[in-house]
């Protein structure tokens, strides 16, 4: 982090989330809540409790104070219900703390009903107002229903309809700036009608701690012998991760020893049997190993002790518009990638050198993997390659230079 005193031109803001308290997002926790922070921004967090909590309360955290919103306790669907109906009711709390704040702006992310709340808060205080999107998540709502990946599809269909509504014909037209995490996201914005001199891509990146411990980690020591893939990351249906398996089945006719690591699960069982089925019917299921969620530290262990990882997005609309955060985890420490053609993945592969980046096949997958398995010198070089790359362009430090920069251009614009 790099610190800053405080000045009239220091960035004051209040920054609403989706995201709950305390965030772990990389994107909130490590660039607002420590880069951002860092550089003498100050920031008010209005934020719903991750654990239960009866009542709002007010804390200190990343040079700022958190207001944190009840939580109701339980699993069932009232309980989910309930919390959602905290969390919406939390953003009217934007009035007050706007009306008594000294703050320049007010940024949302990733809310929309808060995303209203959040505009008029700011229109009403003059105030100005920021919107950070970083997932298409009203077109995937849309697409889940129509793809039958939900067992609620006419809710989805129609919350995914609304949102995109208030989104795209409420919220980013009044939008100052709108930050989105990549290029062709930026593109897909601007398709619908928003100004494109007033969107920024912002793409996922890795914190600068993570790339000072890469080089001392260790693997499992628990690992099985043999090549090793690793596949990192969540495991929806929608994401159609059993293409994964099958690539697995076609390396391990050429390479009958590898194994493969699926780190990472879903929330929903029965994304992950799918997953289990897949393997059993392709006679793999005794080299695949699924290690479940595990804290981040044993996560990057088990990255450690692959010999080459796995990117694979499904080409779809909604995923072609995402920034990748597995695959620069992979490129940051050291690991040779196999990445399918996806916007962001095809700019990345490019410009870092650290990989392979092939079309979205089972057998191009197959083969590419297989090259790099059979190649440890080549892999070596490619992994340099990539950790020097995200070292350069992907450390929260530097993305975080970015979007001051942006924040500043706006700030300097309203007082012009």
């Amino acid at each position: 982090m790099t610190n800053a005193p405080h000045n009239d031109h220091t960035p004051h803001y209040l920054f609403m989330a989706s995201d709950k308290f305390p965030p772990f997002r990389v994107d909130v926790a490590v660039l607002f809540g420590k880069e951002m922070s860092g550089r003498g921004h100050r920031i008010d967090w209005l934020l719903q409790s991750e654990h239960p909590q009866a009542s709002r309360r007010r804390l200190p955290w990343a040079n700022g104070t958190a207001v944190v919103g009840p939580s109701a306790r339980g699993h069932g669907v009232f309980a989910k219900a309930l919390r959602h109906m905290q969390g919406g009711l939390l953003g009217l709390h934007a009035f007050r703390m706007a009306r008594q704040g000294a703050y320049q702006f007010i940024q949302v992310k990733d809310q929309f009903v808060g995303g209203i709340l959040g505009l008029v808060a700011a229109r009403l205080y003059g105030k100005a107002f920021v919107y950070w999107l970083s997932y298409p998540f009203p077109e995937s709502q849309i697409f889940r229903a129509r793809t039958g990946a939900t067992r609620y599809p006419r809710w989805y269909l129609l919350r995914g309809t609304v949102f995109k509504w208030l989104l795209y014909r409420v919220i980013l037209p009044r939008a100052d700036l709108v930050f989105v995490q990549s290029e062709q996201m930026r593109k897909d914005v601007a398709a619908e009608g928003i100004p494109a001199a007033r969107i920024v891509a912002v793409p996922m990146g890795v914190a600068p701690e993570v790339l000072e411990r890469a080089a001392g980690l260790r693997p499992p020591q628990d690992l099985r012998p043999g090549p090793k893939l690793l596949y990192l990351g969540t495991m929806l249906r929608v994401r159609r991760i059993d293409f994964v398996i099958r690539v697995f089945a076609r390396v391990v006719h050429a390479v009958p020893d590898a194994v493969l690591y699926m780190v990472g699960g879903s929330d929903d069982a029965e994304d992950m049997a799918q997953l289990h089925r897949e393997a059993e019917r392709l006679g793999v299921h005794h080299r695949v190993v699924f290690t479940g969620n595990l804290p981040q530290a044993e996560v990057f262990r088990y990255v450690c002790g692959a010999d080459v990882c796995l990117s694979p997005f499904f080409p779809t609309p909604i995923l072609n518009s995402t920034s990748p955060t597995k695959l620069i985890e992979y490129l940051a420490h050291g690991k040779p990638v196999v990445a399918n053609d996806h916007p962001e993945q095809r700019q990345v592969i490019a410009e870092s050198g650290g990989g392979l980046c092939v079309p979205y096949d089972e057998e191009a997958f197959a083969q590419a993997a297989i090259t790099l398995l059979r190649d440890p010198q080549r892999s070596r070089v490619m992994g340099e390659q990539g950790r020097r790359y995200v070292m350069e362009h992907r450390s929260y430090p530097t993305i975080a230079a970015r979007v001051d920069e942006q924040y500043r251009r706006l700030l300097a614009g309203r007082r012009a």
